[in-house]
Order: structure tokens, then sequence, then C-alpha cells
């Protein structure tokens, strides 16, 4: 199989070391405003303001990909308890023992990074606690087998084996390349799809990002068209990193 498979020079790598460092300190900011009594709404003006002083562009804002009736009108996705991605922020408010998903991208000189994090709001339960460190951990196996010479594959083996049996890996949902735009090839599955996949070289920049459900892996997407929420109504999280393929291991570029 052929891949359209786009590696990224020297100044594209200096460039997206900066937009994943900003976007890391963007995520961190907001995610220090989750709090009971704060609207999804106010999260996601707030996101778009720390990215806009600093003369970036949020990358979701007006991305439409490809089977969407009409662009993503969020500066970042929020998605609360069971929706799993692509959330839409508005006028709910946070409620004491929800997780809430923040997914963010952000444009810096024309390179786009992509990184999200599972925060609790105020206290929640052990198992939300647990469903949000399984995932968390899956990510960074992820990034571990993301090593130069080895294959897509195995990133994604690596992230199935790191959850245990008792939780749904979503399937139809996968990482994937980014860089010059938000999504790019070649796509990267959370479980073994048994395909081998394109060989991980230096210069290939990959969003790697397991969402991991309390229940079944299934999920369905709401009238909105952007948002997924789980089948069975349980609760999903979600981790990403934007890494870089090196001749070792693979470089954080979304870190502070």
């Amino acid at each position: 199989m052929k891949y359209d498979i786009k590696l990224k020079n020297e100044s594209d790598i200096k460039h997206l070391r900066e937009s994943g460092r900003r976007l890391a300190v963007a995520l961190k900011k907001t995610a220090a405003e989750v709090k009971p009594g704060v609207t999804t709404g106010y999260l996601n003006d707030f996101f778009h303001k720390l990215v806009v002083a600093e003369g970036d562009e949020p990358a979701f804002l007006n991305y439409q990909p490809f089977g969407a009736d009409y662009p993503y009108p969020g500066s970042i996705c929020i998605s609360v308890n069971d929706e799993v991605v692509h959330g839409i922020g508005g006028e709910y408010i946070l409620q004491e023992g929800d997780i809430i998903g923040l997914d963010g991208g952000i444009k810096h000189k024309g390179m786009i990074s992509d990184s999200a994090i599972t925060v609790a709001v105020g206290n929640v339960s052990e198992e939300d606690a647990e469903l949000m460190r399984v995932t968390k951990a899956a990510l960074m196996a992820g990034i571990h087998a993301a090593q130069g010479g080895k294959y897509v594959n195995d990133i994604s083996k690596a992230i199935e084996a790191a959850i245990p049996k008792k939780y749904g890996v979503v399937k139809i949902l996968s990482g994937h390349g980014v860089g010059y735009k938000v999504h790019e090839e070649p796509y990267v599955p959370n479980f073994d799809d048994k395909v081998k996949g394109p060989k991980l070289v230096p210069g290939l920049v990959l969003a790697i990002e397991p969402m991991v459900n309390h229940g079944t892996d299934e999920v369905l997407l709401t009238e909105d068209g952007y948002t997924f929420v789980t089948e069975d109504g349980k609760k999903s999280a979600h981790f990403e990193h934007t890494i870089l393929i090196t001749d070792g291991k693979a470089e954080i570029l979304t870190v502070e």
C-alpha cells in the first residue's frame, strides 16, 4: 500500500517545536480554569484568547474534515464524561465529578501541533481517576514504541497492550500524521489491526491519541456532526501528544 507521507525538514521541525511548546502552555493554563460552575464555552474562549494573544491560530477553528457538513465552530475540542472527542464548547456547566477532555491545536508559522489531556472536575471517583491514568499510560507506551526503524503497527500494538481488557479501546478513531495539515497520513490505530503500516523514519511527525472507555469500545456520532459519545453512556478519556520520529526514541513536541 502506498502512503502519502510528507516528512518535515529542519525548518518545519523548528517551528513545530515552538508550536508544540505554545500548545502545551495553553492547554496547561486552560486546564487550570477547569472547576465546577465553569461553562465549556468559557474554556473555549479562554483557550482562543491565549492562542491569538501569541500571534498564532487555533488550528481547529473553521477546520472542515472530510465528511463534515460544516466547519468546526470551536477553537478547542471539549468533551465531557461520555463524550469521547470533538465536543463543542457551549452552555454546559461543569459539575463536581465530571471528567473533561481538552483537545487543542495551534498553527504557528504554518506548522500545526495537536495535543489532548483529560482533566478531573473537582473530586472524581477512583474509577474515573484510574481510567485517566490508564489512558495516559497507553499514550506513553505508544510513544515509547515509536522508534525509528519500527512500523506504525508497533505503536498500535503497544497502546492496546497497555490497556487492561476491562476497558473499551475506541477503534473507529485514531492517531494521525500532523504538521502541514491537521490530519495527514499515516493514520495510527489504537489497537492491533494486523496492518504493518509505513516504516517510522526521521522527519515523520505523528499525533498519537488513545481514547479509552469505561465500557464498550463502540461510539456514536451525535446530531451536531462532530461529537462522538460512548454507545453505553459510560465515561471516556483521551490523551494525545505530537511526536517527531528520530533515529532512536521519539521526541515529544507538545511539552513546555
